[in-house]
C-alpha cells in the first residue's frame, strides 16, 4: 500500500485528527447508520471498492441511477421467471458489471472522479459487444468450442482484457497480476520443468477456454448472477428500512450495561450486521463509528478498540444466515444446498464470537472497566416495540432455507419482497397510529389522508428504486472478482495444474496432516493479503481444499477450512484492510490494531483446525447428542485460548499457566474422549488454582 498521502490527504492505516475526538452527535447520527464526510472518506481510502466516482452532471447521474435500477429489475426478474441460456445469462451478467464498473471506477486514484473520461466510455462500449457477441452467434460458440475462430479468439481476448482491467480499477494490482501469470504459464508453460510444465497452448486455445464456462464465465460467475446478486440487493433493502440501527440499539440494550459493555456492543452489533452484508471493511467502518468511539470512552485503548470492531466485522462474513458471497460459491463447488452450508457453519462461527467475547470481558476484568449507565441506553422492549418487525425477514429466511425445501433463489426473492411490503405496513401503521402534526388523525382534520397516503407511496417506492442501485452497485465488486478469478480457474482446468498441486499437497499430507493444514493456512492468508477474499477462497479450494477432501477429511470441512483464512486475510498484517479501517477510526497505530486484531481472533485461527480433527462440529454424520459433546468441549478450548491469551482470568497468570491454558485447548481439538477428558482436567485445575489465587490476593485488601 502506498504510503504517501491519497487524494482525500489521509494516511493509509492512520487516523485523520478529525476523528479521533468524536462528539456525542456523531455517536449518535453513527448508530443510526450516519457517517461523517470524514469517516466516508476513511472508508474510500481504506476500501478501495468503496471509493467510486461522483458524477457531476445531474443528466449522467440520474441515467447512471436507472441503468442500475434496471440491472436489478433483470436479476429480480430472471430469478422470477427464468434465466436465458447459459452463456447468454452469464454473459449479459458480466456485460452489465462491465459497464458498470468502467462508469464508477476512474482509470486511477489520479483521474478526474466527477466525469467520464473518453477512454472509459470507450471500454463501456466494449463491454457492451461482449453479450452482443453472445447472444447474436450463440449456437456458433457453442459449436465452435475447442476449435474457435478468429471472431471467437477476438471477443475472447476483449473479455479477458475488459475483466483485467475492471479488476485492478476496484482492487488493485494483486488479482489481476496473478491472472497475467497463469495466463503466461497456459502460453509457456512447455518451456519450465518438472510438475509445471504442460504441454502448451495457443492464444487461440486458451482464450476460448477462457471465453466459455471453464473459464470467465463459470460457476463463480453463475453464483454472482444469481444468488449473490440477490442477497446483496436483499441486504440493501435491509439496510434501507434501517436495520443497521435496529441491531446496533437491541446490541445496546442487551450487551451495553454489562462489564466493558460498549465492545460487548461492537461484537454483536458488528456480527449481526456483517451476517447480512458480508463486507468486513464496510462494516468496520458502519459499526465502528459509535462502538469505537464508546470503547475509547470506557477505557479501552485505541489499538484494542479498533481490534474488537475489525475481528469481529471479518467474523461476520462466517456467520448464517447469509455469511459472505464465498458461501455460495462453496455450496455451488460442493453442489449441497445453500441450506446445509448454514448448519455447518453456525456452530464454528458461534465459537469465533465465542472466543471474542470472552477475551472482552477478560480485558474488562483485568483493567477494572464498567458498562455504560443503564440510563443512558436503550430498552429492550422500546426496540422491540418501534423496529421489532425488521426480524421478521431474517426469521423467514431462515424458515424458507431450512424448513420449506424451497430453492435459494425463490427464498431471496419472497424475503425481498416480504421485506417492503412488512416496512410498508409498518409506515402505514406507525402513521395511523401517530398523534402528531404527521399522523392519521391530524390528516383527517385537514382533509389530507390521501395526500399523506400519496406521500408514503412516494417514499416507500422510493426506498425500492434506492435499494435496487444500491444492490447493483454492491455487487459489482463482487461479480468482477468472480470474472477474474475465472480466468486463473480456465487455466488450471486447461493446463492440469490444480491436479498436480492436488497431487504434491497429499503426498505432503501422507506424511504429516499438521504440515498439509499449515501449508493451506499460509497460502489462503499470503493470497488474501492482496487479492479479495473470494478469489482468495476459489484459488486455494480449486488446490488444497481438493487434495484435504482426498486425505479423508470430508469435502466440507475442507471447504471451510479454506473459506476461514481466506476470510481472515483482512485481519492479518502487513495488509490488514479491516485493520487498518478501524485504526483509521481509533486513532491507533495500524500495525498494532492489526496485531491485537489477531489475538483478539485467536479462537478463528484454531476453530478450523478443531473441526477437522472433529468434524462433528460442523455437525457431519453425527447424532445431535454426540455433536453437543463435541461442541461442548470445543467451547471449553476456546474459553481456554482466550484466557491464554488475554493472560487473565480472577487473577493475572505468568507464563507457566497461560502455557497450560493452550495445552489445555490443545487438547480439546480433537474430540476423542480420553483427550477431551484430559483438557477438561487441565481445565478444571487451572480455573481452580486461579481461584483460589485471586481470593488469597484479595484477603486482607481495604474493602472499597
Amino acid at each position: 500500500m502506498n504510503i504517501e498521502k491519497n487524494k482525500n490527504g489521509i494516511h493509509p492505516g492512520r487516523a485523520p485528527n478529525t476523528t479521533t475526538e468524536e462528539s456525542d452527535l456523531d455517536i449518535k447520527r453513527a448508530m443510526g447508520g450516519v457517517l461523517t464526510e470524514q469517516q466516508q472518506k476513511l472508508l474510500e481510502e481504506i476500501d478501495r471498492e468503496a471509493s467510486t466516482r461522483k458524477l457531476s452532471s445531474p443528466i449522467l447521474a440520474k441515467a447512471f441511477y436507472l441503468l442500475c435500477i434496471a440491472v436489478s429489475l433483470y436479476h429480480f426478474a430472471t430469478a422470477l421467471v427464468g434465466t436465458p441460456v447459459v452463456l447468454k445469462h452469464r454473459s449479459l451478467h458480466v456485460g452489465m458489471m462491465l459497464v458498470l464498473s468502467f462508469v464508477m471506477y476512474p482509470f486511477s486514484r489520479k483521474s478526474d472522479y466527477k466525469k467520464i473520461s473518453l477512454f472509459d466510455w470507450a471500454l463501456i462500449a466494449a463491454s457492451i459487444l461482449i453479450p452482443v457477441y453472445m447472444w447474436y452467434d450463440y449456437l456458433g460458440v457453442i459449436d465452435r468450442a475447442g476449435n474457435a475462430n478468429t471472431y471467437d479468439m477476438i471477443a475472447a481476448t476483449l473479455m479477458v482484457v475488459l475483466v483485467i482491467e475492471a479488476s485492478r480499477r476496484m482492487s488493485g494490482w494483486a488479482l489481476p497480476a496473478l491472472s497475467i501469470i497463469f495466463i503466461t504459464y497456459g502460453l509457456w508453460g512447455r518451456n519450465l520443468w518438472g510438475i509445471f510444465r504442460h504441454r502448451g497452448y495457443t492464444w487461440i486455445q486458451l482464450s476460448n477456454q477462457l471465453m466459455l464456462t471453464e473459464g470467465i464465465l463459470g460457476s463463480s460467475v453463475a453464483v454472482a448472477a444469481s444468488y449473490i446478486f440477490l442477497f446483496i440487493l436483499f441486504g440493501a433493502v435491509m439496510g434501507k428500512t434501517g436495520m443497521g440501527a435496529f441491531f446496533n440499539d437491541m446490541a445496546m440494550a442487551l450487551a451495553g450495561h454489562t462489564k466493558g459493555g460498549p465492545a460487548k456492543v461492537s461484537v454483536i452489533s458488528s456480527g449481526l450486521l456483517g451476517s447480512i452484508n458480508g463486507s468486513a471493511v464496510a462494516n468496520v467502518v458502519t459499526t465502528g463509528a459509535f462502538t469505537i468511539p464508546l470503547m475509547k470512552k470506557t477505557g479501552y485503548s485505541k489499538e484494542f478498540a479498533g481490534a474488537v470492531e475489525a475481528s469481529a466485522s471479518v467474523g461476520g462474513q462466517l456467520l448464517p444466515p447469509v455469511m459472505g458471497a464465498a458461501a455460495f460459491i462453496m455450496a455451488e463447488t460442493l453442489s449441497i444446498p445453500y441450506s446445509k452450508i448454514i448448519v455447518h457453519a453456525a456452530i464454528p462461527a458461534l465459537m469465533y464470537y465465542l472466543g471474542i467475547i470472552i477475551q472482552v470481558q477478560l480485558r474488562a476484568g483485568k483493567i477494572g472497566l464498567l458498562g455504560l449507565p443503564k440510563s443512558q441506553l436503550p430498552k429492550i422492549g422500546a426496540v422491540l416495540k418501534s423496529k421489532g418487525y425488521l426480524l421478521i425477514p431474517i426469521l423467514l429466511l431462515l424458515y424458507m432455507l431450512l424448513l420449506s425445501g424451497t430453492t435459494v433463489i425463490y427464498s431471496a426473492v419472497v424475503t425481498i419482497m416480504a421485506t417492503l411490503v412488512i416496512a410498508a405496513l409498518a409506515s402505514l401503521m406507525k402513521w395511523a397510529t401517530s398523534d402528531g402534526d404527521d399522523g392519521m388523525k391530524a390528516a383527517i382534520k385537514k382533509g389530507a389522508v390521501f395526500a399523506d397516503l400519496l406521500k408514503m407511496a412516494r417514499r416507500g417506492l422510493k426506498l425500492l428504486l434506492d435499494s435496487f442501485d444500491e444492490g447493483a452497485r454492491g455487487t459489482v465488486s463482487v461479480a468482477v472478482a468472480c470474472a477474474c478469478v475465472g480466468i486463473i480457474v480456465g487455466v488450471m482446468s486447461k493446463t492440469g495444474f490444480g491436479l498436480k498441486m492436488a497431487d504434491a499437497i497429499i503426498s505432503i499430507g501422507k506424511s504429516s496432516l499438521l504440515l498439509t493444514l499449515v501449508f493451506t493456512m499460509v497460502t489462503c492468508m499470503i493470497l488474501g493479503m492482496g487479492v479479495p477474499s473470494i478469489p482468495a477462497y476459489i484459488i486455494t479450494a480449486a488446490i488444497a481444499a481438493r487434495a484435504l477432501a482426498k486425505l479423508d477429511i470430508p469435502e466440507v470441512a475442507a471447504h471451510m477450512f479454506a473459506f476461514y483464512f481466506a476470510m481472515f486475510a483482512n485481519l492479518t498484517p502487513p495488509v490488514a484492510l479491516a485493520a487498518f479501517a478501524a485504526a483509521g477510526l481509533s486513532g491507533g497505530d495500524a500495525m498494532k490494531t492489526g496485531f491485537a486484531s489477531v489475538k483478539l481472533a485467536i479462537a478463528g485461527f484454531v476453530v478450523p483446525y478443531m473441526f477437522i480433527y472433529s468434524p462433528q462440529l460442523l455437525l457431519i454424520d453425527t447424532s445431535l447428542a454426540e455433536g453437543l459433546r463435541v461442541a461442548a468441549g470445543a467451547c471449553i478450548g476456546v474459553f481456554m485460548i482466550a484466557v491464554a491469551a488475554e493472560g487473565y482470568l480472577f487473577t493475572s497468570m505468568n507464563v507457566i499457566m497461560r502455557v497450560i491454558s493452550f495445552i489445555a485447548a490443545m487438547f480439546l481439538i480433537d474430540s476423542g474422549i480420553k483427550s477431551d477428558i484430559m483438557g477438561i482436567l487441565l481445565s478444571a485445575a487451572l480455573v481452580a488454582s486461579q481461584y483460589f489465587l485471586a481470593k488469597k490476593s484479595s484477603v486482607g485488601r481495604p474493602a472499597v
